[in-house]
């Protein structure tokens, strides 16, 4: 479980996320959770390429940090916009699926990282 697989699947996911972003403001003209949804979803990625550039291992680990939160946050912007019936179940359980995984290896990674030092 490397810095390689986190990049991939944050990108990944991110693509993930403004397909769905286009989707719901095309056909449901929903423009303000789904922006929310878009700037969290897309940032997870853009913080750990970031982060793997970091100037020092507590930079990584704040970086590392700040895409976790971004994740989380993305959880519960999926979550709205399924209980308010902008995206189906369907939709729903696969992005929530891939959100899950990504907030274990990021706090899989923060946790290792810190037992390095």
């Amino acid at each position: 479980m490397g810095e390689n697989v986190i990049i991939e699947k944050s990108k990944r996911f991110a693509v993930r996320i403004i397909r769905l972003y286009q989707k719901i403001t095309k056909n449901q003209h929903e423009y303000n959770l789904s922006v929310q949804l878009l700037r969290s979803g897309t940032s997870i990625g853009a913080n750990v390429k970031e982060a793997t550039q970091g100037q020092s291992r507590a930079d990584f680990i704040s970086k590392m940090y700040i895409a976790l939160k971004e994740a989380s946050e993305t959880e519960y912007w999926l979550e709205l916009l399924k209980e308010t019936d902008y995206i189906s179940i369907d939709d729903f359980l696969s992005l929530n699926s891939d959100c899950k995984e990504l907030i274990k290896l990021l706090t899989s990674i923060i946790k290792s990282s810190k037992e390095k030092k």
